[in-house]
């Protein structure tokens, strides 16, 4: 895993495929206003209509089972208050389908969204978006008030700016971004400025028609309407906590989320295996769960006054259902944080009034514009027709169009801000300015099938045996000028967003696969920074500037493996790429190998240091070339070819920090990490201590060292490395952009998880905007290039805005990744595998299933032949019993013992839902 800061790295591994076919992009913009045309070409055939597709709480968790949910509440150290709800949503799985429940009025005033208004698509301060969408908002419920008579109002007005703006300045309100739990949707949180427990939203009122990742205005209610939870509360607010699997700061990596993994995992066994007694168990056949923390706590209760500014996009993929007599139908989202929405008829399909049923399991697109103050459901427009449901590409697009991707070709204007004489060749007068490196020994190392080489490198030994190392970049800046439609554009996007089966790019193709791309045997222009280093890797001496270079060979990470591995072989030209005549292979070999020796002793040093690394899983996919289909997936393996370029990044950011600090002391833009969550970290270190585990969490070098050093050497120790791992992630804070200008402290730039004062991002500008920023600045640092035209104002909303995208961007290659695996297990389960529990709650418990590193949470009351369940808890830690009946009904029940660690056999399955699976765990083997 890796900060965001080598997030480019991060994702080029998502694009780690088998199949060498990129499938072009060819959906056209959604229409985001209110006269929308439908497409209407992905309408079935008319067929007998069918049940309607279920989706659940259950089944809607939004991802926590391959990368992890972006709520993180699909892992929790402890019980969970609300475990009677997961029951009663698990249970409802086997009914008839989620429309026809919410019809039924089941969710009643549970929907879960905001003030339905067309996204904003600028970048503006939050202080004008909320006067003004809270002012919109309030006008527009009072003129529906007046229409609808006597109906009740069921959310509060908005309160006005100007109150806000005092209560904040008093600390009487409190800001912060509104997290909804994907599988509770009543309960949602909004983290305290003060670091302890977050403050919990009770229900869809408090809310105030807000939606999940929008900034909000709470005002915390009296403590009498606080609530009472069981264990304590922060267990509550990190069960409940939006953190993605591997949140971007904890590590600076090539790869974000796979250091160290856990390979295939096919053949593990830990010494804690579940324990399989035969003990009495006097309970009937009835299911029976007995146990409870006698820990109570309270925790703060708010309610939401004002949406200070809207970042969830307001669109959502979902189902249609007609309703008689009305000129309406009932739009229901996949996920269930979301309101039912309801939209006109004129904007479904043309057939849809005289044939629904034909529908029932098409997917939509729909856009909340207004959600009335007396109204449980929202008002919106349909926008498109996605397909079938359970099908990859309009579940793709689903996912695209609600984290606001713009996935539309590139206009005419700004392809016109392009090179337009083909083949294009360096200018001779840009040629004059750069320096001139493309007769040495310069080398591409990427995944096999990238096709946007961004960085390169190089390495010489020098006669007094030292080393010239040069990361050389891709000058995108030199493409991209400033204020041009092509770099409006390419900030608006931020980022390129990488899928399992294609790449949605920041700049058009021209550009980040041939142009700015650092293909071999090819002038390239090139942003670099060179070193002087000793053996040992200490920096004698750092140059910048910009150059040209011709890169002699692409290297994939397994060609630089093998040459680590066997560093005496002789490779012969048939074993490698194409490579330059002017370079011998062995010359490439030897400067592959000092730089892994360098980047060892840089690695040793940085931990030393007290850089932390936490090393979590990634799930890669071999794709069928024509249908791009899932035909195999395995966990990603980091090697030391990875660390290697790792290293060289990480160094080239840092210098790249400092040079523009340095010369810009308010306009440079910087990735910081703050340290985690004080109160988080006790409770997890005395969870720790409880469980007998030697972890060390009062710094990040102690942490690591743990991690590394305290967790065994046998074939468990990384399965129970990356269950940690997950724990300590809850702790920690996202990595973000800043405008240092904006930041008065010093101190606050910086990066906990590296442990250095500055840094930035500069290695990846063909994949994310804030690297072609630094570049700017680098140039005119040196006088090579104009001053940056922007205001400080300006870059801090640039800095915002790309952290927006970046995450919005990482949570798109999540889903895409859990949506090609939960084809997986369709087209190839039921997979059998070992899992290692990670943590357990009164009535359900979560397992990293070891051989795809997935994660998933199994229901106790899902499980076939369980008679009863037993939670309780010695101090912090969890424990369960499941005690299971005997297939001879003469032999007393047997007990199976559940807690942190305990290896399980379980079995992956494909739900009745489309692009649903779960988790089964099978029963003892004494008990078959």
């Amino acid at each position: 895993m890796a900060d965001a800061s080598i997030c480019s790295y991060t994702d080029k591994t998502s694009y780690q495929v088998t199949c060498t076919e990129d499938q072009g992009i060819k959906p056209g913009m959604l229409e985001k206003h209110a006269r929308m045309e439908l497409h209407k070409a992905a309408a079935p055939k008319k067929v007998p209509s069918k049940p309607q597709h279920k989706r659940n709480e259950k089944d809607i968790k939004i991802s926590s089972n391959l990368v992890g949910s972006e709520e993180g509440d699909s892992q929790q150290l402890s019980c969970s208050c609300g475990e009677e709800q997961a029951k009663d949503k698990s249970k409802k799985k086997r009914l008839k389908g989620n429309l026809a429940k919410k019809d039924e009025g089941e969710c009643g005033p549970e929907v879960d969204v905001i003030t339905g208004k067309s996204p904003n698509k600028n970048i503006k301060a939050p202080q004008t978006q909320a006067s003004k969408e809270s002012l919109l908002q309030n006008n527009k419920d009072k003129g529906t008030k007046s229409g609808r008579g006597s109906r009740k109002q069921l959310f509060e007005e908005y309160m006005r700016t100007e109150d806000v703006s005092a209560g904040l300045e008093r600390g009487e309100l409190i800001k912060g971004v509104l997290r909804i739990n994907p599988k509770k949707y009543k309960e949602a949180f909004v983290p305290s400025p003060d670091g302890s427990a977050d403050i919990f939203l009770d229900g869809i009122a408090a809310r105030n028609r807000a939606l999940n990742g929008d900034v909000v205005v709470v005002k915390v209610l009296p403590p009498e309407q606080w609530k009472e939870v069981s264990g304590d509360i922060n267990e509550r607010t990190l069960a409940n906590q939006m953190v993605p699997k591997a949140p971007d700061v904890i590590v600076e990596a090539r790869y974000n989320e796979d250091d160290e993994v856990i390979g295939k995992m096919k053949n593990v066994c830990l010494h804690d295996k579940a324990p399989v007694t035969t003990q009495s168990v006097k309970h009937g056949s009835a299911f029976n769960i007995s146990g409870s923390s006698s820990e109570r706590a309270m925790q703060r209760t708010g309610k939401v006054v004002i949406i200070f500014e809207q970042k969830h996009s307001r669109a959502a993929s979902g189902f249609l259902k007609f309703l008689p007599n009305k000129n309406f139908a009932m739009f229901s989202p996949v996920d269930h944080r979301i309101p039912r929405v309801n939209v006109p008829l004129v904007d479904c399909p043309a057939d849809f009034v005289s044939r629904p049923g034909d529908y029932e399991n098409v997917l939509f697109i729909c856009r909340i514009t207004h959600w009335p103050a007396d109204n449980n459901f929202a008002e919106g427009r349909l926008a498109k027709t996605l397909g079938q449901a359970g099908e990859i590409e309009p579940e793709t697009e689903g996912i695209m169009t609600e984290y606001d991707v713009d996935f539309s070709e590139f206009s005419e204007e700004v392809l016109n801000c392009l090179p337009q004489d083909l083949p294009w060749s360096i200018p001779a007068h840009e040629l004059s300015r750069r320096r001139d490196l493309r007769k040495e020994c310069v080398f591409t190392i990427d995944p096999a099938t990238a096709r946007d080489l961004d960085d390169a490198l190089s390495c010489k030994q020098l006669s007094d045996g030292n080393f010239e190392v040069g990361v050389h970049i891709a000058d995108v800046s030199y493409f991209v000028e400033e204020g041009s439609v092509l770099d409006q554009i390419a900030g608006k996007r931020a980022t390129s967003v990488y899928l399992v089966q294609k790449v949605i790019p920041m700049l058009p193709r021209l550009l980040c696969e041939e142009l700015c791309s650092l293909n071999p045997l090819t002038d390239r222009l090139t942003f670099s920074v060179i070193w002087k280093l000793s053996p040992e890797g200490k920096i004698l001496s750092e140059w910048f500037g910009r150059t040209v270079i011709c890169s002699c060979i692409k290297m994939s990470y397994d060609h630089a493996q093998s040459m680590i591995e066997a560093p005496d072989k002789h490779f012969s030209a048939e074993e490698l790429p194409p490579c330059s005549t002017n370079h011998r292979i062995h010359e490439i070999k030897e400067a592959i190998l000092n730089l892994h020796n360098i980047a060892k002793q840089l690695r040793a040093q940085r931990f030393e240091s007290g850089a932390l690394q936490l090393n979590q899983l990634k799930l890669s996919f071999s794709l069928d070339k024509e249908s791009s289909m899932p035909q195999g997936c395995y966990v990603y393996q980091y090697q030391d070819s990875n660390k290697l370029v790792e290293e060289f990044m990480l160094l080239a950011n840092m210098a790249a920090a400092h040079q523009i600090y340095r010369t810009y002391p308010e306009l440079a833009i910087l990735r910081r990490h703050p340290p985690p969550q004080s109160k988080m970290v006790d409770d997890l270190q005395e969870f720790c201590d409880q469980m007998g585990l030697d972890i060390d969490l009062n710094s990040s070098r102690g942490l690591h060292r743990s991690l590394n050093e305290n967790l065994g050497n046998d074939e468990y120790a990384a399965a129970r490395r990356e269950v940690l791992t997950h724990m300590c992630s809850r702790a920690m804070q996202m990595a973000s952009y800043f405008c240092t200008g904006a930041l008065k402290d010093e101190n606050s730039f910086h990066h906990y998880a590296l442990n250095v004062p500055l840094y930035t991002h500069f290695t990846s500008p063909i994949r994310r905007y804030v690297d072609v920023i630094v570049h700017r600045l680098l140039a005119a640092s040196l006088n090579c290039g104009p001053p940056l035209s922007l205001s400080l104002e300006e870059v801090h909303k640039l800095a915002s805005h790309c952290n927006d995208r970046k995450t919005a961007s990482k949570r798109v290659q999540e889903l895409s990744s859990e949506l090609f695996f939960a084809v997986f297990v369709k087209e190839c389960g039921p997979l059998d595998s070992e899992a290692m529990v990670m943590g357990v709650l009164d009535q359900s418990f979560d397992v990293l299933v070891l051989r795809y590193g997935v994660q998933k949470r199994i229901y106790c009351n899902s499980l076939e032949g369980l008679k009863a369940v037993h939670f309780r808890k010695v101090g912090k830690r969890p424990e369960m019993t499941l005690v299971w009946e005997q297939a001879d009904p003469s032999k007393e029940s047997t007990q199976q013992e559940i807690s942190i660690f305990t290896l399980l056999n379980v079995q992956l399955k494909a739900d009745g839902a489309p692009m649903k699976y779960s988790a089964v765990l099978k029963r003892p083997s004494a008990l078959i």
